[in-house]
């Protein structure tokens, strides 16, 4: 019999759902009673009147959230039910079972109310068409939400307080471990320390991932991983691997949370990515919280150089690394007028090009600039600053070959003992089986020969490393010459010992950016931002294409005027001038050819048979010609080239020579004309 006013012949005739969920798998396990009251619910579908027959189980939600409805099966087939009008009541332990998420309860209870469908609880039945039960149902659905809420802020302060105490128990990684009493320690494996320790001075010494790698896979060493059991397996080493160690702070003795954030991929998606976040991002830090295989500074560097060596240093603004190229500021230089980063281009010369802006907006490129002008300057600054200082060089390269030396026979001889274990163990493991279980023995026996293969190829990759050159003594000479390295290095960096990467990652030492600046046509701003911040601005001047374009050039022409009339030679006038800052345009001195050019434009002649015409009794030279036939002479001596006009040199003078006769002036006038193609004297 019915115990509710509101429960009607109408709703009986329909089935009564019982809806019942748990939050996690953990609750499935753990919440028993929970479970048992949630499906004593059909008694209670009983008492409200439902036959046995009428009434509906859906438990298909067990172990999944009701913060969305996106993951609930269970509940799209109660909706889909109570759309067709099938359902006349829906029973469920409380609301925090049906939804807590009011952007899925009130829809539930609009749909409810237009096909009269009734909802029930422990405390009561609700009626989602009426205006009490949608006010008690709604406050209802708002305190679930609330208390969803309240719940997860309590579980994340938990969280967050033992965080930043360091105490939380994150997932290491392979190379630190959690003893029994949850102290976290390194690996007793010394193989994965001593390899985990080769990949961090391996990268300090080449300062690149992909050399790491290059410098494994040369010495066929592996690195160690840990599969999804938390077992070390030993894998070749990518990129990725190597790069995963290199950014974990875990390695540097230091405790993280909050590195990443989780992003939706897109409106209405349940797909969800992890972003990586920037250091200073980072919600929680500890240092000094697990035993360190480096320090944190070197940790800030390492993170510093993996952000520079992206290749794409115009997109990203980072430097980009060393490059064989012949610009030695390339990744260094800035644009002083627009404040972007400069690319290089190597066509027909090395210039640095602003063209942020070109393929951002499409406008013309901001500036481009000349590379070698401003890198020498800014290797000979680099030079200045460095010639106070000494180093022992070469003692702090032998050493650090010989420990990688070190580290990397280490490593070998830690591989081919891990092998050799393996390989008795897989011989135990055979010797042990019963030798009539044929399937069982034939995998031990592959096993067992995969093993002898394995270490047979190690040993060999030993005996090959063991015959490779050790360290390189050098001459007593030369050593000299990298102790005083801030004395000898002009002279060791013009002698080809240096190669282009080694000169840029010098250069990078004390240089943080070159900034540069076309203030007129030939002469460009140059400023050096030295690492700590001072810095050093000097006005450079750059090769241009002609005359015209020399800032002084009407003063040039003036000087170079003024002197030759006096009488004054050519090299004697481009020494003088040079020595007032004057210069040709495509040189850092004045040439006496630029000298000459301009005196001859002004008709300034130092011999008397520069003066005049050249005149031989019978013949008429081609400047003669060219000016009875009023043309430029060039215009007689492209016909010559072409073969319009046939004529020799005379072997006397060297001079195309042509009769002076009235018929000669005549033919050249027809060919003038057009009236003739060609003319043979």
């Amino acid at each position: 019999m019915s115990t509710s006013e509101l429960v009607t012949l109408q709703h009986l005739n329909r089935k009564a759902i019982i809806y019942i969920r748990q939050s996690t798998p953990h609750q499935l396990v753990s919440n028993q009673e929970s479970l048992r009251l949630q499906y004593a619910l059909r008694q209670r579908a009983s008492e409200l009147g439902w036959s046995d027959n009428n009434i509906e189980v859906i438990d298909s939600d067990l172990g999944t959230t009701a913060a969305s409805a996106e993951q609930r099966p269970g509940f799209k087939e109660m909706l889909a039910q109570v759309t067709l009008g099938l359902v006349g009541i829906i029973l469920s332990y409380d609301v925090t079972r049906l939804s807590r998420n009011c952007s899925d309860w009130y829809p539930l209870l609009d749909l409810c109310g237009y096909r009269g469908c009734l909802i029930a609880d422990r405390d009561g039945v609700y009626d989602p068409g009426s205006a009490n039960g949608r006010l008690l149902l709604g406050l209802k659905g708002q305190i679930s939400e609330v208390e969803l809420h309240t719940i997860r802020a309590r579980l994340t302060a938990g969280i967050l307080s033992k965080a930043q105490r360091g105490e939380l128990a994150l997932t290491l990684p392979v190379g630190l471990v959690r003893n029994e009493l949850g102290v976290v320690e390194k690996e007793p494996n010394r193989e994965v320390v001593d390899r985990i320790d080769l990949v961090f001075q391996t990268f300090g010494r080449v300062k690149s991932a992909a050399k790491v790698l290059r410098m494994f896979n040369e010495q066929g060493l592996l690195l160690p991983r840990r599969d999804r059991f938390g077992d070390i397996i030993w894998h070749k080493p990518s990129v990725a691997s190597i790069i995963s160690i290199l950014k974990n702070p875990a390695y540097a003795g230091a405790f993280v949370y909050g590195r990443t954030r989780t992003l939706k991929s897109g409106s209405g998606s349940n797909l969800s990515q992890q972003k990586h976040l920037p250091m200073e991002e980072w919600k929680i830090r500890v240092n000094d919280v697990y035993p360190a295989y480096i320090s944190w500074q070197t940790y800030e560097q390492n993170q510093s150089q993996l952000m520079n060596n992206y290749a794409e240093y115009d997109r990203n603004k980072t430097r980009g690394i060393p490059r064989p190229g012949a610009a030695l500021l390339h990744g260094l230089v800035y644009c002083g007028e627009c404040g972007h980063k400069m690319v290089v281009q190597y066509k027909m010369s090395t210039r640095y090009i602003c063209n942020f802006l070109r393929q951002q907006y499409g406008v013309p490129v901001c500036q481009y600039i000349p590379a070698d002008t401003i890198d020498e300057y800014v290797v000979n600054a680099f030079f200045e600053a460095l010639s106070p200082v000494e180093l022992d060089a070469y003692q702090q390269a032998v050493k650090a070959q010989q420990q990688t030396e070190d580290s990397v026979k280490r490593a070998h001889c830690q591989q081919i003992e891990r092998l050799r274990y393996q390989v008795a163990l897989a011989e135990r493991q055979f010797n042990r089986v019963d030798p009539d279980n044929r399937l069982v023995a034939a995998e031990l026996e592959q096993r067992w020969e995969n093993s002898l293969r394995e270490l047979k190829l190690a040993e060999i990759a030993d005996a090959q490393h063991q015959h490779t050159p050790k360290v390189t003594l050098l001459p007593k000479e030369l050593k000299a010459t990298f102790t005083a390295i801030g004395q000898t290095l002009p002279q060791l960096w013009h002698s080809g010992v240096l190669t282009q990467v080694q000169k840029k990652s010098l250069l990078r030492c004390l240089i943080d950016k070159v900034v540069i600046h076309r203030v007129v046509r030939d002469q460009v701003r140059t400023r050096i931002v030295w690492k700590g911040g001072d810095t050093t601005t000097i006005d450079l001047p750059i090769p241009v294409g002609s005359l015209a374009e020399l800032t002084n050039a009407h003063e040039l022409e003036t000087q170079i005027i003024s002197l030759s009339q006096e009488g004054f030679d050519d090299q004697i006038i481009a020494q003088q001038l040079t020595v007032q800052g004057y210069r040709s345009p495509l040189r850092k001195t004045l040439l006496p050819s630029t000298v000459k050019t301009i005196r001859l434009k002004h008709r300034i002649f130092q011999n008397h048979s520069q003066s005049h015409p050249r005149q031989i009794s019978g013949y008429l030279t081609i400047p003669q010609v060219a000016t009875v036939l009023a043309v430029p002479p060039h215009w007689i001596y492209d016909r010559i080239r072409k073969g319009a006009i046939a004529i020799s040199r005379d072997e006397t003078t060297g001079l195309y020579l042509f009769p002076d006769l009235p018929e000669t002036l005549q033919q050249l006038q027809q060919l003038k004309a057009g009236q003739i193609y060609n003319l043979r004297f």
